[in-house]
């Protein structure tokens, strides 16, 4: 994120200074911050708050739901549901003109509003992309829609089309997960004997992995 402010020199800027070094000293080294995976995966079995998944690689892995971990289940949705104001998620291929070709959007609760807000690059696909946005406006043609989202610092124009995938969550509990299942986690805890922490996780058969 870029800094927003700038200090003058003089006693403000050294006290910013030397706030800066001891937040630092404080900070874990890179070291010690845990790793961070990204799961898509199908379960294999439950047990209570623990998952057995296989990846979509083939790896097994056994997760371990947090405490209250939110569990949402991905309900297909259609263009007509996105409004304007809406918060949504958008995985998308970026086109020679510099807008993004969405290939699935989720819809966010207004709960979940400003989760993971911004742009960056994702990993469903080399090039890929997702933008977490607010709709600003939408134009609706024969061929799909074209949405101009904005979040802090930036703005994009969004092209939907026939076959992107549009889903939104549906509040759920790990009571509903079950073998079989799609799950996507977007960001597990590894634990060091090699298990991960799970603070929510997503189910469904449609638009899971995206």
């Amino acid at each position: 994120m870029r800094k927003m402010t700038r200090r003058t020199l003089g006693a403000s800027a050294l006290a910013l200074l030397g706030a800066a070094g001891l937040v630092a000293a404080q900070q874990p080294s890179q070291a010690q911050q845990p790793q961070m995976v990204r799961v898509r995966a199908t379960i294999d079995s439950v047990n209570g708050q623990s998952l057995a998944a296989k990846s979509r690689d083939g790896a097994t892995m056994n997760i371990q739901l947090a405490a209250n971990a939110p569990v949402n289940q991905v309900v297909k949705s259609s263009l007509s549901d996105i409004k304007q104001g809406d918060y949504i998620a958008v995985t998308a291929m970026p086109q020679p003109d510099g807008s993004q070709k969405a290939v699935a959007i989720l819809i966010f609760p207004e709960a979940m509003r400003g989760v993971g807000e911004g742009h960056r690059p994702w990993d469903l696909e080399p090039n890929s992309t997702m933008t977490n946005a607010t709709v600003g406006s939408q134009v609706k043609s024969v061929d799909g829609a074209t949405l101009n989202v904005t979040y802090k610092g930036g703005e994009k124009k969004v092209v939907v089309t026939p076959s992107t995938e549009i889903v939104s969550y549906k509040k759920a509990s790990a009571a509903d997960l079950k073998p079989g299942q799609k799950i996507f986690i977007a960001a597990a805890k590894k634990l060091p004997d090699g298990n991960l922490e799970a603070p929510n996780v997503a189910f469904g058969d449609y638009g899971v992995w995206r």
